[in-house]
């Protein structure tokens, strides 16, 4: 009988899992840049011999090293909001697109931008209260996480 009840459980929690709707744009996350090196304060684009996948998502690396750091510790590198915009999901609770050079690691934090048009939205993110907007960042993504 546990065995069934357990069996049921799982089905159903595999049928009905929601994925978090990460940001995948050129089929890698953070645009294909290293999210190991962002912790080392650089947007250096991913080589295709260096690349790993993590909760569905590739990623590419600029180096075997940083491959490693990852795998050894995903969780540690991970965009926030899914690697949409920062400044979108807090604003607008929007998942818009990133450029992948416009970054800040802040509190062992990976957070991405939006920066085109006349537009950067870290410089806005840094001007507009930026512990604010994070707090309002985290309770949008709570509600659009998993809509894709």
């Amino acid at each position: 009988m546990k065995s069934l009840i357990l069996f049921v459980f799982l089905v159903f929690n595999s049928t009905f899992a929601q994925n978090i709707d990460y940001n995948t744009k050129k089929g890698f996350a953070a645009n294909g840049y290293d999210v190991v090196a962002y912790f080392k304060n650089k947007a250096i684009e991913g080589n295709k011999a260096f690349i790993t996948t993590h909760d569905g998502v590739n990623y590419k690396f600029s180096s075997k090293e940083n491959l490693e750091k990852f795998n050894k510790n995903p969780e540690k590198y991970l965009p926030q909001y899914g690697g949409y915009c920062a400044y979108a999901v807090a604003e607008k609770s929007n998942k818009g697109s990133i450029n992948p050079k416009t970054f800040q690691v802040k509190d062992g934090k990976l957070y991405l931008f939006y920066n085109a048009w006349g537009t950067n939205t870290l410089e806005l993110w840094n001007n507009q209260n930026a512990t604010y907007l994070k707090k309002k960042a985290d309770k949008n993504w709570e509600s659009i996480k998993y809509k894709k």
